[in-house]
């Protein structure tokens, strides 16, 4: 929504005046100094003086302590000699200064001068308020920067929600709660390095091209680019997994990659055309591994990260502390369509009438897997609140998962979903190399017929596969999708800082 003129007229007289004084800054030689360290954080202080009976005014000036901070001035209140300014720092808290004139001189009228939105650094002793408030009785006080443009009024915020996605550092200025959901971003993160990296697992973290000559690894519509010096045509990566693979054959059997992907797909709010995923491929290991491995991980991050194994979603209660729900594909399918025989699981022409009742669009060349896989997503995802492992996903719809012993039509992969999305693909990797080459043959017969997200054929990959790859898992978790699970945001921009958007 456009502001008002009247608004705008506003904003350009105050960063006019911002300008004047910022000009008067650079004329005294003082703009811009960077030669302030603060010590402390307000966070850290708050804290440790919490006990106001313990630390009393009486006891913190027993105790005389001097602290440096620095931050942002969010308020200020002139009282004749004597002010209060609010700064906020780093921590996300803020902590008051109390500036005397007698003190400060010169610089308490300068003092004056000061806008909402400039960095200041202060020094001085602790001390505590009459109203009972922890304060640092300044005796050294600086501008560090001068802001020309003014933060949004406190009474009604940065409410457009687009103005956030575009301007998200003043979002995160103004906006507490929008700081705390990406340090939990960055606290998930964190405490799944921590878990993979664990002895009883022992993964090592590697990082792979993000620019490749084939895109492959999951089908989707690749990103082109183009590499001038070598006159190639490139790829941004849809997926890490076959460069992961090829290092599983080189020998580091337990690797993992939080990792940036492109996909050339739609926009909505569960996806971004760029977006952040776990991958991790481990020998020695099944599908059913994975899955045991992935419900422990997400229990534990879950009380972790949010101090409970059930969370809220959106009004939705979901419970990571039972078992998860184990499921396959077709008996899903069947579960949610009683119309549905087991028979018909397996029989194209009949998947084809179900479709067509349905009113699911199919194409005439699409085989019983990808027939029963079309009505699973139709009938069955939105239905799939609790964490659900959804497991034996026809092999005509995974292309490099291997298949299962006893049923060679289904693969032994599987996809986690809680609130009715996917948030984790994984399975027993295909390391059989005439298996896998007629499957990418598969593939780019699908893709000259028309299928723009099938996988190109990767020569190398199968040489690779032909060196011997051990019997191992692979998993993908998508990192933005659990943030929004364990922050209750509905929208993937709300947990990315800077979310794909049209240019202004």
């Amino acid at each position: 929504m456009a502001r008002p003129k009247d608004d705008m007229t506003d904003d350009n007289h105050i960063i006019a005046e911002r300008r004047a004084k910022l000009a008067r800054l650079r004329e005294a030689g003082v703009a811009f100094p960077n030669d302030f360290s603060p010590t402390e954080l307000a966070a850290v202080l708050q804290s440790e003086y919490a006990d106001k009976e313990r630390w009393d005014s009486a006891a913190l000036d027993a105790l005389d302590r001097s602290v440096m901070i620095a931050g942002r001035l969010m308020a200020k209140r002139v009282m004749g000699k004597a002010a209060f300014a609010t700064l906020k720092d780093r921590s996300g808290q803020t902590i008051q200064v109390f500036l005397q004139q007698a003190t400060l001189g010169d610089t308490y009228e300068a003092f004056k001068g000061y806008d909402i939105g400039d960095i200041v650094g202060a020094g001085g002793p602790l001390m505590r308020t009459k109203t009972g408030e922890l304060s640092v009785r300044a005796a050294t006080l600086r501008l560090l920067t001068k802001s020309l443009r003014p933060l949004p009024d406190k009474w009604h915020g940065l409410a457009d929600t687009e103005v956030r996605y575009r301007q998200r550092y003043v979002d995160l200025i103004v906006n507490d709660e929008v700081r705390q959901t990406f340090v939990m971003r960055s606290h998930i993160v964190r405490f799944i390095r921590q878990f993979l990296e664990r002895p009883e697992y022992g993964f090592l973290e590697v990082e792979t091209p993000m620019m490749h000559h084939i895109p492959g690894g999951a089908t989707a519509r690749p990103f082109v680019t183009h590499h001038n010096a070598l006159d190639l045509q490139l790829y941004l990566r849809v997926a890490p997994e076959l460069h992961l693979k090829r290092l599983v054959v080189g020998g580091l059997e337990r690797v993992y990659e939080i990792n940036r992907n492109f996909r050339n797909e739609g926009v909505s709010t569960r996806h971004n055309p760029e977006f952040t995923m776990l991958e991790f491929y481990w020998a020695y290991a099944t599908f059913v591994d994975l899955m045991d491995l992935t419900e422990r991980l997400l229990r534990e991050l879950v009380s972790e990260v949010c101090g409970s194994e059930r969370i809220d979603y959106q009004g939705q209660s979901i419970d990571f502390g039972v078992p998860f729900a184990r499921l396959s594909m077709t008996d899903a399918v069947c579960q949610q369509n009683p119309q549905i025989a087991r028979a018909d699981c397996r029989n194209a022409d009949a998947l084809r009438m179900h479709c067509q009742q349905l009113k699911i669009h199919v194409k005439a060349d699409w085989g019983w897997g990808r027939l029963l896989q079309e009505i699973f997503e139709a009938t069955v995802e939105s239905t799939l609140t609790q964490p659900t492992f959804i497991t034996h996903y026809p092999a005509e719809t995974s292309p490099l998962s291997r298949r299962n012993d006893v049923d060679n039509e289904v693969t032994d992969r599987f996809e986690l979903f809680i609130v009715s999305r996917e948030l984790a693909n994984g399975f027993s990797e295909l390391n059989d190399p005439e298996d896998q080459a007629e499957r990418f043959i598969a593939q780019v017969q699908a893709k000259d017929s028309g299928d723009a997200e099938a996988m190109h054929y990767d020569a190398d990959y199968i040489r690779a596969l032909e060196y011997g790859m051990p019997p191992t898992a692979g998993e993908g978790i998508g990192i933005d999708r659990l943030a929004m699970l364990l922050t209750n945001t509905a929208s993937i921009r709300d947990v990315l800082f800077f979310p794909y958007l049209r240019p202004e």
